[in-house]
């Protein structure tokens, strides 16, 4: 380490020094530090001059004494003083010189000096400004990387690099007003906000991609969750058929649920389709880093809304299932749609509410029912109505699982139901009507075995002959629209109850609808329409529509019994009556009053033929030709017409067909034109009452039929009495001419008497019978 320069306050112990030195290397090496030191001290030389000079006085001074005293050694002296005062001055003049090299040395080495501070000074600014940079950099490399980060999606890390930023290096540095990156910490912190709003667009932009995915996704999402739905629905119909007790419980149950249990399936994530909801929590909980959530959840829902009427077409078609058009695509989009906010709200309650998520649901589903009510108004087919409620229920049941309430679909359903009966009940109506105008009104003819069991099998009909006795062809009663419309009522029943199948909360509603409707169509177009065809004049055509009405009848009966079984649980008890039984009962009668009618007019068109001649000069030896012709006609239309009828009826009608024709007969004497008959014309008369006996005689329950004519042949045997006045005893009377109207008889007693004994006879006969029974 180099020694410091001695510092000299008196140069007088300086000047002994150099004067005392003993070479000039010496002298030199003395003089320099003394130089150096009078220099570096601000003008001190002079000083040094004077000490000099001072010596030099002083040496003078005592070579003068020494003179004084020893003048040879003094000029001596004097001589070499002399010789060292020249030295001195020739020393001095180096001195001098030396002073200035030295002097110009110390200003050299000054500005060296002042350079070198200078330089120090450069330094320490360097060595503060790469201090500044470092830091700097630091704070830059941090803001690089938060945007390098933006640039890589990491956004949480991005916001939290910023904040550390922020934290960690602006704060203190603005705090700092002296510190040297004030302002550029100051820019960039005024630049973070906008960092932070970069950071929120690119979540939110990274979130609209999402959800754009989503609701493209929505779609497929909603046709995995039906085709899930549709899967555990046959799942729970196979437990169904292994176990009665269960067709109680229905799909969504708990007893369902927990037979699934071991059934898992995820409808977000799953072979088919997966929901990532990362963009959503990413961008939810940068929001909420930023302070932004109630803005972000604001800004979500307003999305989500949007997405709802993107989703929402302006019309559906139900009868096309082109893409994007048919109901089912509308309903699967919903159903995503819906599903991704149900797991919204699950995964995120701070996000989306319940309250939210039902008012688009309620929203989505008003806006269903809506489209398709408007899309109804031009269906015609119950089929496309079927189907439609098909899709609807399986939308039902599917969302009814994510816990979305159903009652506004369930009650839609319902309108949809009304609308599907009223198609039903029209194509029906048709179908029945054009059965019955089609008829043939024959009895229907079957030629094998397995048509007739395919007859018996969709009528109402129990045969009393076992197949074994039955031979082919075999004519049944009925024609062929019985068994047409017994096909057709089953079809209306069974129409009617696929409605219900997998979903209907209004099962009693079709019990009701069901049966008014089936009444209503049984009654119009059915029992009307044979009702309005009994205008017919032909026979056959009444008998048949007879006998289809008894089998309606019957048909009616089973069907009030087969209501009673198929009506649900949910159902009022008690018996269920359909009007239509009863009016098939009483039409009926309305049938055979017709058939009365034809056989009595027919009866009425053969006795006007009657050609009698009641005052014929001989009898005829043959039955009359309309006598004849009555009795092959009754014949026939007993073997023929009504041979289908049952028997009481067959009776019936032919006891109301002799009695008329009795009636018929005996007004052909009592007629107003006949003013005579002689004998020959009561013979006559006789004959052809005595073939109509015959007739009757040899019909099955003769007994009862042959009753019919007891008046008519009593009148013939009074107009044949060879005591005529014996019809005046009324004891005689009673026994012989009991059934004769005591005024016909009386008429045809005139008659005859006229014929034979003259009027006078007659009128006298006549006026004891009067007064005899108080006739006037």
């Amino acid at each position: 380490m180099p020694r410091r320069p001695q510092a000299y306050d008196d140069y007088g112990v300086a000047v002994q020094d150099i004067i005392l030195s003993t070479s000039d290397t010496d002298f030199i090496d003395q003089l320099i530090p003394v130089l150096r030191d009078a220099t570096t001290n601000g003008g001190r030389p002079v000083n040094l001059t004077q000490s000099l000079a001072q010596y030099v006085d002083d040496r003078e001074a005592e070579i003068e004494t020494i003179g004084l005293t020893k003048h040879e050694e003094f000029l001596g002296s004097v001589n070499q003083l002399q010789l060292v005062r020249e030295g001195t001055v020739a020393l001095t003049a180096e001195i001098l010189e030396l002073n200035q090299s030295i002097q110009a040395s110390t200003e050299k080495l000054a500005e060296q000096k002042r350079n070198l501070v200078d330089t120090r000074a450069v330094r320490q600014n360097i060595s503060d400004a790469a201090d500044a940079l470092r830091e700097s950099l630091r704070i830059l490399h941090a803001v690089n990387n938060a945007h390098d980060l933006i640039r890589k999606k990491k956004y949480y890390g991005a916001l939290k690099s910023l904040e550390d930023l922020q934290n960690e290096h602006l704060v203190p540095i603005i705090q700092n007003k002296y510190a040297t990156q004030h302002q550029l910490a100051d820019l960039i912190q005024r630049s973070i906000p906008a960092s932070q709003k970069t950071i929120s667009e690119a979540v939110m932009t990274d979130l609209n991609t999402w959800l754009y995915r989503v609701r493209e996704t929505s779609q497929f999402l909603g046709e995995v969750a039906f085709y899930h739905t549709d899967i555990r629905r046959t799942r729970m119909k196979e437990r169904v058929e292994q176990n009665g007790f269960l067709k109680h419980f229905k799909l969504n149950s708990a007893i369902e649920l927990v037979f699934d249990e071991s059934e898992e399936f995820d409808v977000l994530d799953n072979d088919e389709v997966s929901v990532d909801f990362t963009p959503l929590f990413e961008a939810l909980h940068i929001h909420e880093a930023l302070g932004q959530s109630d803005r972000f959840r604001a800004d979500y829902a307003a999305t989500r809304r949007q997405q709802k009427d993107l989703l929402m077409p302006t019309s559906v078609k139900l009868e096309d299932d082109d893409e994007g058009s048919s109901l089912s695509s509308l309903l699967e989009g919903v159903a995503g749609f819906a599903i991704i906010e149900k797991a919204t709200m699950r995964k995120a309650p701070q996000l989306r509410s319940s309250v939210d998520v039902d008012e688009l649901w309620d929203s989505m589903c008003q806006t269903v029912i809506n489209l398709i009510t408007k899309a109804l108004r031009d269906v015609n087919n119950a089929e496309v109505l079927l189907k439609v409620k098909g899709v609807i229920a399986l939308f039902i049941q599917t969302m009814e699982g994510w816990g979305y309430s159903v009652t506004m679909l369930d009650n839609f359903l319902l309108k949809l139901f009304d609308k599907y009966a009223e198609l039903l009940k029209r194509r029906f109506s048709e179908d029945f009507q054009e059965i019955v105008s089609t008829d043939d009104y024959m009895p229907m003819t079957i030629n094998t075995l397995e048509e007739y069991e395919k007859v018996v099998n969709v009528s109402w009909f129990t045969q009393e002959k076992p197949l074994s006795e039955l031979t082919f062809p075999y004519v049944l009663p009925f024609s062929q629209m019985y068994p047409l419309c017994c096909i057709d009522i089953r079809n209306f029943l069974n129409q009617f109850y696929f409605f219900s199948d997998d979903h209907f909360q209004h099962a009693s509603v079709i019990d009701e609808t069901l049966r008014k409707s089936l009444d209503e169509l049984l009654n119009a177009k059915i029992c009307q329409s044979l009702v309005e065809r009994l205008s017919s004049q032909y026979l056959g055509q009444i008998v048949q529509i007879l006998i289809n009405l008894e089998h309606f009848e019957t048909a009616g009966q089973e069907l009030e019994q087969l209501l009673i079984r198929a009506r649900s649980s949910t159902s009022a008890g008690g018996p269920v009556s359909l009007t239509a039984t009863e009016q098939f009962r009483s039409n009926k009668k309305t049938a055979e009053k017709r058939i009365f009618e034809l056989v009595n007019s027919k009866i009425d068109d053969l006795v006007d033929t009657a050609e009698y001649d009641w005052t014929a000069p001989q009898p005829q030896m043959e039955p009359s030709n309309y006598i004849q012709t009555l009795t092959r006609y009754l014949s026939n239309i007993m073997s023929s017409t009504l041979l289908s009828l049952p028997r009481e009826i067959k009776e019936l009608i032919y006891y109301d067909a002799l009695n008329h024709a009795a009636d018929r007969i005996l007004m052909l004497p009592l007629a107003p034109e006949v003013k005579y008959i002689n004998p020959n014309g009561v013979a006559d008369l006789a004959r052809d009452v005595q073939y109509l006996t015959e007739f009757v005689g040899s019909l099955d329950n003769a007994f009862m039929l042959e009753q019919n004519l007891d008046e008519l042949k009593q009148s013939v045997a009074l107009m044949q009495a060879e005591n005529p006045d014996e019809f005046y005893d009324i004891t005689t009377r009673n026994k012989k001419f009991g059934r004769v109207n005591a005024q016909n008889g009386t008429i045809l007693l005139e008659k005859v008497t006229h014929a034979v004994e003259g009027p006078n006879r007659a009128a006298q006969g006549l006026a004891n019978f009067s007064s005899r029974f108080g006739l006037r």
